[in-house]
């Protein structure tokens, strides 16, 4: 029911990732130069006094001039992490750390994790509430209830920041946009629906005040908790905040409850809800099974007895997964951006109404290609997938919209349009298309071949791969690639599906088919026997073309160029097409695509702009608007030189074509394509901004190029990607890690590079 999924994986990879090379999963970085001394003094003595001193006089300019506005506080005691329930505020610092990176990563909000050593209320309550001039939010986290309650309620009174409890009212939230689209699906008027909230903890407590405030009706509101139905009258295991929602019934267990009600919520324990439970429901029933990792009821038992209901739960692979990282980002983002004194009901309805509005919209195109498929609104989509590029903008936009109209917002938008365009922009669309590359992986698993089986790298790729749910790893290699799997941890090797040229019965036709290919190329058929029973690449290769596989992944264990000629024996292009590689840097403002990068050393006017027409494709499918410069060392003919004739000749090229729907200009140095200030010397470009697909003239120049910003950490750098193929192969370099390794397998089974 959270934004935890329910991945799997070994211990020994979830520490190796906490672990390696920085540990832990944040870092502070400066947002302003400190490269010379006038910087430094600037940015602390005697600089600093300046702004010191205009704080002092108005308390509200500290959003001006220091990170207060955008930094939000993780907070907790660690007495209810996630499952695994109290371990003490050390051993929360994972998730608390995992949860500032969510900020940032979905809404690019700082924040910081804060674990408080103390279980005692008012000591944890009077540390928050002097924290109140650092940060501009506060995020609390996995505090048991009912001590959340009383927390929350307090810090709330006491604070003029906004206060969240993200265990709450993140998974309310989210639950209330399903139901809301559950009821418009099956004819349901809110305040007449009969509901049943399974679970009396902060989650569920949470939910039925917030489809109270929808407009369910109290009196249709029936809540249990493990000791059954939570009626008035009853005095066993009660206290207020159960009180506050007591129902005036004669049912007292679970199963009476049940009996022909519209809508479940369940925020309890796996298996809650039997079949006999489910089939009691009213018709069309609407059944939110949300107990974390396993639901009350499992989407197929419930649809077995109900094949009329609509099942929502909290894990990803299943259909409408309620995840908070749909909301709390998003939520912060909205009223920090009208500095809210605090976040109120009339936001969360908000937030619930807009996530529910998104679902009924027509799935971008991104969205749809990662998945595999065109998702539409209806029972198995009530919910916007997670990695949905529009949240930012519609959750943020309605969040801060709802605070100015309920007077909690100190600093109004007064350009709403224009906020929302700033919303758009503020993160690159390649961090969520990666992120939904990797979701349609899993709703349409692809069988890729790992052609390196024997090395440790591609053994954790490959074992990341499969436990992720991305697709089945086609192993390459010996016999003894089972003993390293069991050496990384992995408990049924025999599960993997390990090929070896040494005793394939798929050889014998791999030699017919590569020598069919070769033979007019000055190969005998001995030489394509050597080939397939000792090169890894080709025999990988022909697993493809013979059907045994979809896709490949290789690269770590030779030079990028040895293996791209061992994979065209078997794999080419049409003659329409020129195979290239490209490399996406990604920065906090800009992302850049880099072609040619790492197949063709000297680029022909034709393949030049191929290259262009091929990366635009690929921008447009994650999501960019492509806007593409060919590169050089002049500018529009100056200085002249010997190696302009075929760069002047690809725009011709286009020029010519009646098909080309995206922005190209050149020949143009990097500072005329990127910089707006040095753009306005030439008037006549037909950018219309900066470009962000850099066709380079030449493979020196461009495999150069993104190496050096991969080395000074100029950004993200994502690639290289290999397209223009006609299988989907990806090639990794030989200095891969495994994470890079299953991007790019990734990325060749989702079609982003086709």
């Amino acid at each position: 029911m959270t934004e935890k999924a329910s991945v799997q994986f070994s211990e020994r990879e979830a520490l190796f990732f906490h672990s390696t090379g920085r540990p832990g999963k944040i870092e502070i970085i400066a947002s302003k130069p400190m490269a010379t001394q006038r910087d430094l003094s600037l940015a602390y003595s005697p600089g600093v006094a300046v702004p010191v001193l205009a704080i002092a006089a108005d308390p509200a300019t500290a959003y001006d001039y220091t990170a207060k506005g955008n930094l939000v506080a993780v907070i907790t005691n660690g007495t209810a992490i996630l499952g695994l329930g109290n371990l003490g505020a050390l051993a929360s610092k994972p998730v608390m750390e995992g949860k500032a990176v969510l900020f940032k990563r979905f809404a690019d909000v700082d924040s910081i994790d804060i674990e408080l050593k103390t279980e005692d209320v008012e000591r944890f309550i009077d540390a928050v509430e002097l924290m109140e001039p650092t940060f501009g939010g506060i995020n609390l986290e996995d505090i048991k209830a009912p001590e959340c309650f009383i927390i929350e309620q307090t810090l709330k009174e006491r604070m003029n920041i906004p206060v969240f409890h993200d265990d709450q009212h993140g998974t309310a939230i989210i639950a209330a946009a399903g139901v809301i689209n559950a009821a418009l699906i099956t004819g349901r008027d809110l305040k007449d629906m009969k509901v049943v909230v399974n679970g009396a903890g902060a989650a569920s407590i949470a939910c039925t005040e917030l489809v109270k405030a929808l407009g369910v009706a109290p009196d249709n509101v029936i809540m249990c908790d493990s000791k059954g139905v939570i009626y008035q009258g009853r005095t066993e295991g009660m206290n207020q905040w159960k009180s506050a929602h007591a129902a005036k019934t004669d049912a007292r267990t679970l199963a009476d409850a049940m009996q022909g009600a519209d809508v479940f919520l369940g925020l309890s324990v796996k298996g809650a809800v039997t079949a006999e439970m489910a089939k009691s429901m009213a018709p069309n029933p609407i059944i939110f099974a949300m107990a974390n990792p396993d639901p009350e009821i499992l989407p197929p038992e419930a649809k077995a007895v109900r094949p009329d209901a609509i099942v929502a739960t909290g894990r990803s692979d299943y259909p409408n997964q309620v995840n908070n990282v749909l909301g709390f980002p998003f939520i912060f983002r909205g009223a920090l951006d009208v500095r809210a004194t605090t976040i109120n009901e009339a936001m969360k309805v908000a937030c619930a109404h807009a996530i529910a509005e998104l679902a009924r919209e027509q799935v971008p195109e991104e969205v749809a290609l990662a998945y595999g498929k065109a998702h539409s609104f209806g029972p198995d989509y009530i919910i916007p997938a997670p990695f949905d590029p529009r949240l930012m903008e519609v959750v943020s936009s309605a969040v801060a919209q709802a605070a100015m109209d309920s007077g909690v917002a100190q600093k109004p938008i007064e350009d709403m349009d224009a906020y929302r365009q700033s919303l758009k922009v503020r993160l690159n669309p390649a961090t969520s298309v990666l992120a939904l590359a990797y979701e349609g992986a899993k709703a349409n698993p692809k069988r890729v071949v790992f052609a390196e089986a024997e090395e440790e790298v591609v053994l954790r790729a490959a074992i990341q791969f499969r436990d992720g749910g991305c697709g089945v790893p086609v192993l390459v290699g010996r016999d003894d690639v089972y003993d390293k799997l069991r050496a990384l941890g992995v408990a049924d090797v025999e599960s993997y599906e390990v090929h070896n040229s040494v005793n394939s019965p798929l050889v014998p036709r791999m030699v017919d088919m590569l020598y069919e290919r070769l033979q007019r190329r000055g190969y005998l058929r001995r030489d394509c026997e050597r080939m397939v029973n000792r090169d890894r690449n080709v025999f990988g290769a022909l697993l493809i073309e013979l059907g045994e596989a979809d896709a490949m992944i290789t690269g770590v264990t030779r030079t990028y160029a040895q293996t791209m000629r061992e994979v065209r024996r078997v794999i080419g292009q049409d003659e329409d097409r020129t195979a290239f590689g490209v490399h996406i840097v990604v920065s906090q403002n800009h992302t850049v695509f880099i072609a040619d990068t790492t197949v063709n050393e000297r680029p022909t006017a034709r393949e030049l702009a191929d290259i262009a027409i091929g990366t635009a494709a690929v921008a447009k499918r994650m999501g960019y608007e492509p806007r593409v410069a060919f590169m050089s060392y002049s500018t529009f003919g100056n200085p002249s030189g010997n190696f302009l004739s075929n760069i002047r000749e690809a725009v011709s090229i286009l020029d010519a074509r009646d098909d080309i729907d995206f922005e190209y200009e050149g020949e143009m140095p990097p500072d005329a394509a990127l910089n707006p200030v040095v753009a306005k010397n030439y008037p006549f470009s037909r950018l219309s901004g900066p470009a962000n697909v850099l066709v380079m003239p030449g493979l020196q120049s461009a495999n150069l190029s993104a190496k050096l910003l991969r080395e000074l950490k100029a950004g993200s750098v994502i690639g290289p990607m290999l397209v223009g193929m006609d299988r989907p192969i990806q090639v990794a370099t030989m200095s891969a890690n495994a994470s890079e390794l299953v991007t790019l397998a990734v990325l060749a089974a989702s079609g982003i590079t086709a």
